[in-house]
């Protein structure tokens, strides 16, 4: 696979777009994230899923500030790059860097073995999200068919 057919468009599932969910801590959105890739996907494991979000959380923050958070991680036995997109009911603290909650989550799945083609990714996400006229439409989105629309109308 190469790096420019990985765009946030083909990595994200309308199941894995979650709108509006309820969660009191970055604890419970990265078990929430490990919780629902596992419903899509019975051969991933949830509790491999939230570890390796958590070991990954351990190394800094994935909050990049703005109420976005980015959480990544690698999983063994992964063939493909997974995205879920969430907005939160209520920010949650999640030591970003500019020590303000988040409401808005877009966590990556990859391969054990990716290299260039997760940084892309996380470079595309980044970009994406410093716009704040698009952050906002995704909190303005009351359902996800809504807010997966949002995510995906806007690809460079």
């Amino acid at each position: 696979m190469s790096d420019s057919s990985l765009t946030i468009d083909n990595i994200l599932a309308p199941e894995l777009t979650l709108c509006r969910v309820a969660a009191s801590s970055k604890k419970r959105v990265l078990e929430f994230i490990a919780e629902h890739i596992h419903q899509q996907d019975e051969s991933l494991n949830d509790t491999d899923i939230f570890n390796n979000l958590v070991s990954r959380e351990r190394l800094g923050s994935t909050g990049i500030g703005e109420g976005i958070a980015i959480p990544h991680c690698r999983l063994d036995g992964l063939n493909r790059v997974i995205g879920v997109l969430m907005t939160l009911a209520e920010p949650v603290e999640f030591d970003s860097i500019d020590n303000q909650p988040v409401d808005i989550v877009f966590a990556l799945v990859v391969p054990k073995e990716a290299t260039s083609e997760h940084l892309e990714l996380l470079s595309q996400l980044a970009e994406k999200f410093n716009e704040s006229s698009f952050c906002e439409k995704l909190r303005q989105c009351q359902n996800t068919d809504h807010l997966h629309k949002a995510m995906i109308s806007n690809q460079n």
